[in-house]
């Protein structure tokens, strides 16, 4: 059985760096396609050397492209490695453009698709990422289901369940193999002078949040308010869109934000692990703080992660600067007894158990035909 592992995304190398492990632990045969989706591919080599990951096979280096040549382009040259390869499998993960063109790259040359991360669902299809993961869903000939709702939501949309898969995410399996990692290399807390449970962590970087002026003066004003309510400054790694936008709009960072530049993963890990709370707008955020029990405030109108909603341990605020303080409020005076939602760590070994029992099935039936 041959792999191709189809990447673009630094959350993404997250997400599949235990798949990647366990590949090599178990001596399979694997490529990693890197469709360089995010701008900087020197910031993603970082990326694989702190998590002591191979280095990609093949880079195509597209990002900077609008979404419709950036898609185009991707399956154009996806497909031509796809065929030169002869992959039996393609893997892709989550909701990314690299997704959904690795998907229809794959499907286009006859290749089985394996989705990781298929059921999540914001139910909004104005999300670009929704309708990356529906298709995909669609498309794909295994879907790996990291929970319950997800495994709902795929049945819901008349997709077979003899393709569905409940494995858990292998966010989980990230987070319990590199935390210990990031304490090793790293004491990210002493270099910014903080101490535990003494800040508030920020990521915002959403198009729906900071292409809007409106939407990113209110969430900043909510972050300042928030940091004023717990006399805490609030950390925040400034992703380049952002500042951008923040400079076109001339909008003011009060003095409880503190911008700093961006970190790599394991340093952001601890940032995460050590805060009194999160406020954010990304997705995989939302999972690893309920991992790691920190209260989370989402600053979106919806979530693909209703589970943590439901579970207490993250609260949806928009983007009125009195909602995310109200929101941060709430949130902090919950229990923290939260379930553990994503799985038990070993999402990557049930991916290719299954994987495997799969692909034997049908050389199988292939021989007896």
């Amino acid at each position: 059985m041959k792999i191709a592992l189809i990447l673009g995304t630094r959350p993404e190398i997250i997400k599949m760096s235990p798949l990647i492990r366990e590949l090599d632990k178990r001596n399979l045969d694997y490529f990693i396609l890197h469709t360089g989706q995010h701008y900087d591919y020197e910031m993603d080599r970082e990326f694989f050397e702190e998590l002591d990951l191979p280095e990609p096979k093949y880079n195509l280096s597209v990002g900077r492209n609008e979404y419709r040549k950036q898609i185009g382009l991707m399956v154009q040259e996806i497909s031509k490695i796809l065929i030169k390869e002869k992959p039996d499998i393609a893997f892709v993960q989550g909701d990314t453009n690299s997704v959904l063109a690795g998907a229809l790259a794959a499907n286009k040359t006859g290749i089985k698709i394996a989705h990781h991360e298929a059921g999540l669902r914001s139910h909004d299809l104005s999300m670009l990422e929704e309708t990356n993961r529906i298709i995909t869903d669609h498309i794909s000939d295994y879907l790996f289901a990291p929970t319950k709702n997800a495994v709902k939501n795929l049945k819901e949309e008349g997709l077979g369940k003899e393709k569905i898969f409940l494995t858990g995410n292998t966010i989980v399996d990230a987070i319990y193999q590199n935390i210990q990692l990031a304490s090793k290399k790293n004491d990210i807390l002493k270099k910014l002078y903080l101490k535990k449970g003494n800040y508030i962590l920020v990521t915002a970087h959403r198009a729906e949040n900071v292409d809007i002026r409106e939407r990113l003066e209110g969430v900043l004003e909510g972050i300042a308010l928030v940091g004023q309510y717990l006399k805490m400054p609030a950390i925040y790694p400034l992703h380049p869109r952002t500042s951008n936008n923040i400079k076109k709009f001339k909008l003011k960072i009060k003095p409880e934000i503190k911008i700093i530049e961006p970190l790599g993963y394991l340093e952001f890990l601890q940032l995460e692990a050590n805060s009194k709370l999160i406020i954010t707008d990304s997705g995989g955020l939302q999972e690893e703080a309920s991992i790691l029990k920190v209260p989370c405030v989402t600053v979106r109108d919806n979530t693909e992660r209703p589970e943590t909603i439901e579970a207490g341990i993250n609260i949806l605020a928009g983007a009125k600067p009195k909602k995310i303080l109200k929101s941060a409020k709430l949130i902090l005076k919950k229990q923290k007894n939260w379930p553990n939602l994503f799985g038990d760590g070993h999402a990557a070994e049930k991916i290719l158990d299954k994987t495997e029992a799969l692909f034997k099935k049908r050389k199988d039936k292939i021989r007896l035909i």
